[in-house]
């Protein structure tokens, strides 16, 4: 019988990830292709299959197909993988079916038409385009942590969901822990007597030849353009459809060669994961990424870790001269690394360095636990995030655009996401230190192209579970440790120390 029902279960799971994978794509279409005017119909088109996708999910269990299975599991009568399946399949049933069909329309509908608005919003610096958006949004996420239910405050049912059991009191003592480190840190290299000047690295980039040498520099590291797409969009971002349909974008500056490129591999980690996860178990949790702040390990890992550093450069650097002779025939290989790593506070979180990129996580965390919690409202957004950015970043803001409209989250209702960027960061230096030693050759390894190792390390200890173990599990079967900031703050100390000489 149990064979027989799980067989069941796995025919509805992969029915209802086709679904999900045309959904995705119909919202991927939206940023790359589809035409301004298509807007509403695109948004009633993507509302009408969100509805279809939780119906049918939580008409999973009308025949107690997933109840019977999970008194299997209860009485430890399945296998291990069966296991999984079951558990994970049961939980994310006894969340969805909190949601009316109503509800999830709604959602979908307000996220389409949103995204929509902010995207004009951006790019004529008015916030108040989007404001009404935002003001619907923030009432619905509300409602959602309401349904969804939460034992300390609704920003955590809403944090959940990106990183699973992670409390927003955690996310404030690892931010504040963090921020204690960081700003005498920052302080400390603003009085060093190296002073960088990112202005040699300008020019006029043909976008066209920065496209040429982004794909190359995807390629190159490892994402597969056989069963991946790279395009332009808004803002970057990566999509699935499946293992073997994975999608990618970036955003070019005719006179900063090295815009699109922190972005190119940042997305490129995000897209090898995709690639990494087992085809054959599609439709299922063993093909499902472990967390969010996994899936930025992996984004950051390859776009700090390994994309700004010097071995990095050795390689790729001859190329970006040939490619862009002027300027950098004229410029050694040791000026423009620091260049690509100065640390200086900036305007956008994509575009700044490892050192302040989390003081931009601390300034949205705080904005979107005020949202929600009401402390602050949708309308003195743009106040507050000025404000913190002069205080936190010590700069100011000169417009929406280059402040609280520069990031999509919001828009697409991803309230919860941002601190899994830190856990990201975190993530990825205490996997940065354990693959240094597994791999003795790692730095020369870099220096001369070969990204294999470096790809199959995080296929074999990452990629390939799934979600077999937990986020928590999981980085300590990699490290023998439980997450910890000390890895990510020695990697600064040591990195930066050399450059600003401190």
């Amino acid at each position: 019988m149990k064979n027989t029902d799980i067989k069941e279960l796995k025919k509805r799971l992969h029915e209802i990830s086709h679904l999900s994978g045309a959904a995705a794509l119909l919202s991927w279409d939206q940023e790359i292709l589809m035409p301004e005017g298509a807007g509403d119909a695109r948004a009633e088109s993507s509302a009408y299959l969100a509805s279809i996708i939780h119906q049918k999910f939580v008409h999973i269990n009308d025949d107690k197909l997933l109840t019977r299975l999970h008194t299997e599991l209860k009485n430890k009568k399945l296998s291990p993988h069966d296991s999984l399946i079951v558990s994970e399949t049961w939980k994310s049933f006894q969340k969805e079916s909190k949601f009316s069909q109503d509800f999830v329309y709604e959602m979908s509908e307000l996220c389409s038409k949103s995204q929509q608005a902010w995207t004009i919003a951006r790019s004529k610096n008015d916030f108040k385009t989007f404001l009404p958006y935002l003001e619907k949004m923030v009432v619905l996420k509300k409602t959602e942590a309401e349904i969804l239910g939460y034992k300390g405050v609704a920003y955590d049912a809403l944090l959940d969901s990106y990183e699973p059991g992670l409390t927003s009191g955690e996310v404030s003592a690892m931010l504040q822990e963090l921020k204690e480190f960081l700003v005498p840190f920052v302080a400390r290299i603003k009085a060093s007597k190296i002073k960088i000047n990112k202005n040699i690295t300008k020019g006029s980039f043909d976008i066209d030849s920065q496209i040429k040498f982004n794909t190359m520099i995807a390629s190159q590291i490892g994402f597969d353009f056989k069963v991946g797409r790279f395009d332009q969009s808004t803002h970057p971002f990566t999509t699935n459809f499946h293992p073997t349909d994975v999608r990618i974008t970036t955003r070019y500056k005719k006179e900063d060669a090295f815009y699109a490129i922190g972005s190119t591999i940042h997305e490129a980690g995000h897209g090898m994961y995709e690639q990494g996860l087992p085809k054959e178990y599609f439709g299922t949790p063993h093909a499902e990424y472990v967390s969010l702040g996994i899936h930025e390990s992996q984004s950051r890992f390859w776009e700090q870790k390994v994309g700004s550093s010097l071995d990095f450069w050795k390689y790729f650097y001859p190329k970006l001269q040939k490619q862009f002779p002027k300027p950098f025939s004229k410029i050694d290989l040791e000026k423009v690394y620091k260049v690509i790593n100065k640390v200086e506070p900036s305007l956008i979180r994509t575009e700044s360095d490892e050192v302040t990129y989390n003081l931009h996580i601390i300034i949205r965390f705080e904005i979107e636990k005020g949202l929600i919690e009401g402390s602050i409202k949708a309308k003195d957004v743009p106040k507050v995030w000025k404000q913190k950015v002069k205080e936190y970043l010590g700069i100011d803001v000169p417009s929406d655009t280059l402040g609280c409209l520069q990031d999509v989250h919001w828009s697409c209702g991803l309230f919860g996401y941002f601190p899994t960027y830190t856990l990201g960061n975190l993530y990825a230096a205490q996997f940065h230190h354990v693959l240094k030693k597994e791999i003795p050759s790692y730095k020369k390894l870099i220096a001369k192209g070969e990204f294999t190792p470096v790809v199959l390390w995080m296929r074999k200890n990452i990629h390939v579970h799934g979600k077999a173990h937990s986020a928590d599990e999981l980085v300590k079967k990699i490290t023998g440790e439980t997450l910890s900031s000390k890895y990510f703050v020695q990697y600064l100390e040591e990195k930066y120390g050399e450059i600003y000489k401190l």
